[in-house]
């Protein structure tokens, strides 16, 4: 080859004609090796050089996508939008604010396609939120799916996984502790065939026990049975049950079970699901929806004797079942009591009814309802309470002896109680229009009793009378076979005289 000093003195001429040479050499032996060495092994040998001369890169990329297995919802994905939010710097170009009306700040998230930079323990640890979305099968909507990139050095993979992650978790749930507002979440059916979502509000309800008009030892029954229940997670695990819990509230509408409700929610710090049964398809809809919702939540089914059962589903207008509604009683008891109630910690099924009588008792046995909340007509300790809630008066009112003697024996529900309290704010005036309204029930009652037992004697008599007039003979004629038959006409009865001459128990005879 052409040493320093040659090349300084040698021509252009010469120098192109150097390489020339050189390129037709190389071109030469790149013919001769595609003819010599197979395809495969060249492919190797390529691969193998790229490998020991390629950029090492030392980063690990951890993916948490917002569900975990396409159903139920990923903690560690929740812990981090939570945790995130007090990590946002002015860096940060875009985010996501929201504020509901009961809450008391603004809810700052990251945006899709934002950085952001933590440091844990010296240690520098990247995360990216990314956002696609893609097409269902089946169904012209798009689905969005959501996921955090968190990427950092190898060599800290134990570190993060071990210790970084657990802390993210316990962060969020101390800061949800705190600003912890409770939610009532309804099921949002418009994400195509099979597709179901949980939406939700803020639930503000007032309700607590102390405002319920139920008796105190109700109360404190309720009471202790649901805290009995939120500390007992190790119990329960020892026994081999699934932490949960099931409770039945029945009787006449009007009575507080919805306010009982929020009570329970109110005192555990509980979320509300509002199962419509209606709104499924099939068993595995209700499955969905278990794994869909979160540990300390209250999940309802009000009206359950309503429900169209099987169970439900909705109905063509002839009351006819659709035909491609699979929603069954069994898929129900399963999803109360089977293997898929043990999805989860923390949770209380709650079934609300007017008619208990109307429901399967498989659904009512301990293990699936374990406790049986009978809700009653106003008693006279549930007016104190709500005449002390509405009207602000203490126990000893001048009027209060009236409304015990007439309460007690009257059937008269705590919504209307309450309804007759609020028409005035002078407590003189409310009571004595609540007074005037349970004169004038007991009047009614007393009017339609003896009209019903009027009615009834004269009802007895026509009969007497008109039985005994129409009283006939029993005909019996002879088939050519020799059977007899009894041929009856639809004025023929059957009088069976008792000891009093005027009253008469009139049968009919069965037709043949």
């Amino acid at each position: 080859m052409f040493s320093s000093r040659d090349m300084a003195m040698a021509s252009p001429s010469s120098i192109f004609s150097a390489y020339a040479s050189m390129t037709a050499y190389i071109m030469l032996l790149r013919s001769i090796t595609n003819d010599l060495i197979p395809q495969p092994i060249r492919c190797y040998l390529t691969n193998t050089f790229r490998y020991f001369f390629k950029a090492r890169c030392n980063a690990l990329a951890l993916i948490i996508e917002e569900y975990s297995s396409g159903i139920a919802r990923n903690h560690v994905y929740d812990a981090a939008e939570v945790y995130l939010s007090t990590k946002i710097t002015p860096e940060n170009e875009r985010l996501n604010i929201s504020k509901s009306p009961k809450e008391k700040k603004l809810s700052i998230r990251l945006e899709k396609g934002e950085e952001l930079v933590d440091w844990f323990n010296g240690v520098k640890l990247n995360w990216k939120l990314i956002c696609s979305e893609s097409e269902k099968s089946n169904s012209p909507t798009r689905a969005e799916k959501k996921y955090f990139e968190l990427s950092f050095e190898k060599k800290h993979k134990e570190m993060v996984l071990g210790t970084y992650l657990p802390f993210i978790l316990e962060k969020e749930k101390e800061m949800k502790d705190e600003e912890r507002v409770l939610k009532m979440h309804t099921l949002n059916t418009s994400y195509g065939y099979g597709g179901f979502k949980w939406d939700s509000i803020n639930l503000d309800h007032p309700s607590t026990f102390e405002t319920l008009a139920l008796e105190a030892e109700q109360k404190s029954a309720i009471m202790e049975d649901l805290s009995r229940f939120v500390r007992r997670r190790k119990y329960y695990r020892k026994v081999g049950r699934a932490w949960k819990r099931g409770y039945l509230l029945y009787g006449p509408p009007g009575t507080g079970k919805s306010s009982l409700i929020a009570a329970m929610a109110n005192y555990l710090k509980f979320d509300i699901y509002d199962l419509q049964l209606d709104n499924l398809v099939t068993d595995s809809d209700l499955r969905k929806l278990l794994l869909a919702t979160e540990n300390r939540s209250i999940l309802v089914i009000e009206d359950i004797d309503c429900s169209t059962v099987d169970l439900p589903g909705p109905r063509h207008g002839d009351g006819r079942k659709q035909p491609d509604v699979q929603l069954s009683l069994c898929g129900l008891l399963n999803f109360i009591d089977g293997l898929w109630s043990s999805c989860g910690d923390e949770r209380i099924i709650i079934l609300t009814t007017n008619h208990k009588e109307r429901l399967d008792p498989a659904l009512l046995r301990p293990g699936r309802m374990d406790m049986h909340i009978h809700m009653s007509y106003c008693s006279y300790h549930g007016f104190k309470v709500l005449a002390s809630n509405y009207l602000d008066i203490a126990p000893d009112h001048h009027l209060f002896g009236k409304i015990e003697g007439l309460i007690e024996d009257m059937e008269i529900t705590p919504a209307q109680v309450a309804e007759e309290l609020m028409k005035s704010e002078d407590a003189d005036t409310a009571l004595e229009g609540f007074l005037k309204l349970l004169k004038r029930k007991k009047m009614e009652g007393d009017v339609c009793e003896n009209d019903g037992s009027h009615k009834t004697e004269l009802r007895q008599s026509k009969r007497s009378k008109v039985g005994c007039k129409q009283k006939r003979p029993v005909c019996i004629s002879k088939r050519k076979n020799g059977v007899g038959t009894q041929r009856m006409t639809r004025e023929d009865v059957h009088c069976n005289q008792l000891s009093t001459p005027n009253i008469v128990v009139v049968t009919a005879l069965p037709r043949m």
